[in-house]
């Protein structure tokens, strides 16, 4: 009997919990929706056009303007709004592991006199069919929604920057390459999780080696996974920050999934510590008392 190997099995246990969340966040509508990798605020694309600087009066953007009722045409916010509405574009685009969800910010796109950054939440209107591999496209789903409105407006009228589209497919093989890591994550930490389970009712070295040699995999391929998905919020967010401040186009990177697929890793290197400990003092208590030879 080995029952301090229940320890291990619990923590691998916990880590296959949190691994599956990571996969599966957003992978319907509302379900940890606050567990995105990024999230494209595309709100206040109609401030170009409030502002003057994108369009003109007698162009299709122009046009726009005209369609803004009267009673708020003075605040930029609101007229914004009601601009991105027509145009066919939602307030958020949030990408997940599987697919993408989008909805609007209630009770309003931006923080406000009255209204504190806190208090706007997401309200998601529905999410896109689930892919393995799923890679976050802004370029085509922008496009999409701009040609469902029948206005004839493009992301050229936006003067939507190429430069987002082409940092971000600089990170897709990053992307696709952390949702394989993260499939035979879960494999691995599932059998770490049996394999502990079968080690409290074994007390031979063996067992102890096979549990440390599959807990050293997992912690290696989830931590991978954790890494290289954090490289593509952290570098993703940046781009699409940096080239697409003019327009109004902001990304929220997901803090929440980076802690979550991190506690995951952490959690997996503890199980493996403890089966260093294990084969160890197992190794001692072997050489303790292993009974002396006599001649």
């Amino acid at each position: 009997m080995r029952p301090t190997a229940l320890i291990p099995a619990l923590l691998s246990a916990a880590a296959l919990v949190l691994a599956f969340l990571c996969l599966f966040a957003g992978h319907k509508k509302d379900f940890m929706e606050d567990y995105h990798v990024l999230t494209l605020n595309t709100s206040r694309l109609g401030e170009g056009v409030v502002n003057g600087t994108l369009g003109s009066d007698d162009g299709t953007l122009g046009s726009l303007w005209d369609l803004v009722p009267d009673s708020i045409q003075s605040d930029v916010s609101e007229a914004a709004g009601v601009i991105t509405e027509k145009l066919g574009i939602e307030d958020f685009y949030s990408a997940h592991l599987l697919d993408y969800c989008f909805g609007q910010y209630t009770p309003t796109e931006t923080p406000n006199a009255t209204i504190s950054a806190s208090d706007i939440h997401k309200n998601v209107t529905g999410c896109s069919n689930q892919t393995a591999m799923f890679w976050f496209n802004p370029n085509e789903i922008i496009e999409q929604a701009l040609n469902k409105s029948g206005l004839g407006v493009t992301l050229a009228d936006l003067e939507w920057p190429e430069d987002v589209q082409k940092g971000l497919d600089a990170l897709r093989i990053v992307s696709v390459t952390a949702f394989v890591l993260y499939c035979i994550a879960i494999g691995l930490i599932f059998l770490s999780f049996v394999s502990a389970l079968v080690a409290v009712f074994t007390s031979g070295r063996l067992s102890a080696c096979v549990n440390l040699l599959l807990g050293i995999l997992s912690f290696l391929v989830i931590g991978l996974a954790s890494a290289l998905v954090t490289a593509v919020i952290e570098k993703g967010g940046d781009v699409i920050n940096e080239k697409g401040n003019e327009i109004g186009l902001q990304a929220n990177k997901g803090k929440k999934f980076e802690a979550l697929t991190w506690v995951a890793t952490a959690l997996t290197f503890v199980a493996m510590a403890m089966w260093v400990f294990e084969t160890c003092v197992g190794r001692r208590r072997k050489v303790a008392y292993e009974p002396a030879k006599h001649g």
